[in-house]
């Protein structure tokens, strides 16, 4: 795509200003709009404003295509999955800054380590051991037992005890393995528990970087809903509680449960493409990392090491913790590589599925919430217009422009923050996981492209003012103009202004003479050696070059910056009446330099003029200039040329009224009379100019 033909300039922003000796550029509004009195108020309003709004409208363009464009490519990307695994790293992220929560005194783990498997010298631990904790525990009177050990078949010596402690103990769930997929990879649950329905699946979903991120409430076996282990415990004690749940009527997979309300995690909800979400899945909302429960081993509760009532009326969960049973895995907490240490037991894992049942059902802790994708992609959009507009706003933050500004660096920095600072309390308060890496990506790629966008435009610019003006003002004046480009440029051209300025005209006196006595290449270097050195005065004194006509020259004083007080105009009338006094000294000095080489001496005729001017750029796309056009240059082209036959020696100056009006205190003048110009109606006071 050709930025420049898509794109042109940037939008008006507050135009920084410039002093010179002779001119003041502080901006009035209100003087501005005192410049041309409406005829019709109201109507004029409503035009003024429609106008407003349309040049802003086409002035933000590059925001309204860019923030767009930015946005769908990074929403294409998020349901592409390419921005899955970092999604996940944020959510991550979110976990380990959490404040860590309290012990959930509910549930306590018994967890066989490895001083366990050494006093029991073999594994799987024998089943004399395991009825006999089974036994200890159901003496304290727990809510629930839940037995994560695969029981599928004996474990000698032990089985019969083991067999009757199953048969006595009704509140004790057992765990088997589903893989409809690859049966020979399941495990069966204990036969005697089976019998008695104290089953449920243990199976837990990893996601593709190795981390557990969900749990389950159930699964399907053979076309037939099978409960979760941590379902299945934590029903024992919500129903103890006779807390029940109750389906919805909209959807009944959504159910309330106490205080919670529980939906099925989709395919697409968070960061997720595309998942399998078989069976009932949620967000696991974790407790913490590894060691949040209250654990004792095998061995205390064995030897009566542990308090008496220290299991009374809670849940209990049995399982290994011993690192070399190797039944651990990775979580939100095992930090960004899952090469590290940093790793949960399964056990652990099915406390935090349990903690999270009871705590959402009893108190109404938040589960982990995700919008629906048409919000996400809302959510996105706003992310990159932010960016564009930061950049856009900010271009030219401090009164300097620059494409990329310490202000744009520190703008975007915040908004970064806040974008990721509000994901996050979003996730501390209500447990919403909201995207934070899309909505990044589209607020710094549109902070890209319309830096982008600004620098071509820049480019574009300053391109038009330099050729526009380069050649005719003062490198000052083109930074003045550079930095009021705004209020200057329009679709690549100066736009016509009306303003007050003072325009001088310049001729030489017998200039036809002198070009029938010097041969061709001798007139041109002789005109060219007068048309420097009277350009360059110009320019000393801070005029613009409007044009070149033969012999002829046009500057004017007062633009392209618009000059709105008294003061502002009476020093351009100064100034363009001390550059005529100025142009007629460096005459002299070329007179004398050309007598000395045998060329011709001259003189010269200024007519300065002060009034009401229209600027602009006037030309075609091929070629433009900025031109002056009006009555007062017309005024001031007369003056120059009235009365060839008064004499001023080798420079006649002549004024008009409102020029003599602001420089007669600085400068020695005589009145000529009030005359009447050619082609004018109206009679003109003449003044002119002693030296």
């Amino acid at each position: 795509m050709n930025l420049r033909r898509l794109w042109s300039v940037v939008s008006r922003l507050p135009l920084a200003q410039v002093k010179t000796p002779l001119m003041t550029a502080r901006r009035d509004e209100a003087a501005a709009r005192s410049v041309t009195k409406p005829i019709d108020k109201g109507n004029d309003d409503q035009d003024g404003t429609a106008r407003h709004l349309a040049t802003q409208i086409w002035e933000w363009r590059g925001v309204w295509i860019i923030a767009p464009t930015v946005a769908g490519i990074a929403i294409a990307l998020r349901l592409s999955g390419s921005l899955q695994h970092w999604e996940w790293a944020a959510l991550d992220q979110f976990f380990r800054w959490r404040p860590l929560e309290p012990t959930d005194e509910r549930l306590v783990i018994v967890g066989i380590n490895e001083a366990d498997l050494k006093q029991a010298r073999q594994w799987p631990i024998p089943d004399a051991i395991l009825a006999q904790l089974i036994e200890k525990i159901k003496a304290q009177k727990p809510t629930a037992i839940g037995l994560d050990l695969y029981r599928d078949l004996p474990v000698e010596p032990g089985y019969p005890a083991l067999k009757k402690v199953f048969e006595t103990t009704p509140n004790l769930v057992g765990i088997e393995k589903l893989n409809d997929e690859d049966p020979n990879s399941a495990i069966a649950p204990p036969p005697v528990l089976a019998q008695r329905d104290q089953v449920a699946a243990n199976n837990l979903v990893v996601d593709a970087d190795g981390k557990l991120r969900r749990g389950m409430l159930f699964l399907e076996k053979e076309g037939q809903t099978v409960d979760s282990f941590g379902l299945r415990l934590a029903w024992f004690y919500l129903e103890a509680q006779k807390i029940y749940s109750q389906p919805t009527t909209n959807d009944p997979r959504v159910f309330q449960w106490g205080k919670a309300v529980f939906r099925p995690f989709i395919a697409n909800d968070g960061g997720y493409i595309n998942a399998d979400d078989g069976g009932y899945q949620f967000l696991l909302n974790y407790r913490g990392a590894a060691g949040q429960f209250r654990t004792v081993s095998m061995s205390e509760v064995l030897h009566d090491q542990i308090s008496p009532d220290l299991l009374k009326n809670r849940i209990v969960l049995i399982g290994s913790t011993a690192s070399s049973l190797n039944d651990f895995f990775y979580t939100p907490y095992s930090g960004d590589e899952i090469t590290t240490a940093a790793r949960t037991p399964g056990v652990e894992v099915q406390a935090n599925i349990v903690s999270h049942i009871l705590s959402a059902a009893l108190e109404g802790r938040p589960s982990i919430k995700t919008w629906s994708e048409p919000m996400e992609g809302v959510w996105i959009f706003l992310w990159s217009c932010t960016g564009a507009v930061v950049c856009w706003m900010l271009r030219d933050a401090a009164g300097v422009r620059k494409v990329l500004s310490v202000w744009t660096i520190l703008g975007l920095l915040v908004v970064g923050v806040g974008l990721v600072g509000g994901s996050y309390l979003a996730f501390l308060i209500g447990g919403w996981w909201i995207p934070v890496v899309p909505p990044l990506l589209a607020l710094l790629g549109s902070a890209t492209a319309i830096t982008g966008y600004i620098a071509n435009v820049e480019s574009e610019n300053r391109q038009t003012v330099m050729n526009l003006f380069g050649r005719h003002v003062t490198p000052q004046i083109a930074q003045a103009i550079w930095h009021n480009r705004q209020e200057l440029l329009k679709e690549g051209r100066i736009r016509g202004r009306q303003m007050t300025a003072t325009v001088l005209f310049s001729d030489l006196r017998g200039f036809s003479s002198v070009a029938e006595v010097i041969d061709p290449e001798t007139l041109m270097s002789w005109l060219n050696d007068y048309m420097e050195a009277m350009a360059q005065v110009v320019l000393n004194h801070d005029g613009v070059i409007d044009k070149f006509m033969g012999d002829a020259v046009m500057a004017v004083f007062g633009v392209p910056i618009q000059r709105l007080t008294t003061d502002q105009i009476a020093s351009d009338a100064i100034a363009a009446v001390s550059c005529a006094l100025a142009m007629a000294d460096r005459l002299d000095i070329l007179n004398h330099q050309w007598q000395q080489e045998g060329r011709p001496k001259t003189a010269m005729r200024i007519g300065i003029a002060t009034g009401n001017v229209v600027t602009g750029s006037l030309g075609s796309s091929q070629r433009l200039d900025y031109t002056t056009l009006g009555d007062t240059v017309n005024i001031a082209a007369r003056l120059e040329s009235y009365d060839k036959s008064l004499d001023g020696g080798v420079c006649r100056i002549l004024i008009n009224e409102e020029t003599y009006q602001y420089i007669k205190e600085f400068f020695s003048t005589k009145v000529l009379g009030s005359m009447i110009l050619k082609g004018r109606e109206q009679p003109t006071a003449i003044y002119q100019v002693l030296r």
